[in-house]
């Protein structure tokens, strides 16, 4: 079986974010692996709108080319490791935002998360875990939280250790459910 294809998704376009220096750090050690095939997706890079198809995602009938050309870059994955900063409670609506523009490209694919915020970013990783069993996604166990006060010095982000330490199970178990999940997205698909 081929390496699993995993993207690291940056989910916030805010300007001046401090996550462009967490995902170049967790791209850094990704890239150190070679169990897996590892892309960085920048959300800021995308030129997503706020949602504008006319139909739900789960039909499929995307119209607008920002919508096919993201689809068919996601589709291209087999599991997707997310950045994301805690924003009031919660998800970056940028990312909320990309998310909600697809449903079948996300379907049978394993994903973690790495977060940070004044409490690691936790709370926002609680909502994108309902979102991605929503999307039929395997969200694994292992998370990396980084809070403010532990890995930040003003604007600079500083890993810790632990922090580091943390990232191998991340990856460990997201590359593991990609690779589980390909017979189920490999099967036929039955019509509803």
């Amino acid at each position: 079986m081929p390496a699993p294809k995993i993207a690291i998704i940056l989910g916030s376009t805010r300007p001046g974010r401090l996550g462009k220096g967490v995902a170049d750090w967790v791209y850094g050690h990704a890239r150190k692996r070679t169990d897996a095939e590892f892309e960085f997706i920048d959300l800021a890079d995308q030129g997503l709108p706020l949602l504008d198809e006319p139909v739900p995602p789960i039909a499929g009938r995307y119209t607008e080319d920002h919508t096919k050309a993201w689809a068919a870059k996601i589709a291209a994955f087999d599991g997707y490791i997310f950045v994301t900063a805690e924003y009031n409670h919660s998800v970056p609506a940028a990312l909320k935002n990309a998310i909600d523009f697809l449903y079948a490209e996300w379907n049978n694919k394993a994903c973690g998360f790495v977060s940070y915020g004044s409490a690691g970013g936790t709370r926002a990783v609680e909502h994108l875990r309902l979102i991605a069993a929503e999307l039929q996604m395997a969200d694994v166990r292992a998370q990396v939280f980084l809070p403010y006060s532990r890995q930040f010095e003003g604007r600079e982000f500083r890993p810790t250790e632990n922090a580091a330490k943390a990232l191998e199970p991340l990856f460990d178990q997201v590359i593991a459910w990609a690779g589980a999940l390909k017979p189920v997205r490999d099967a036929p698909s039955t019509p509803e």
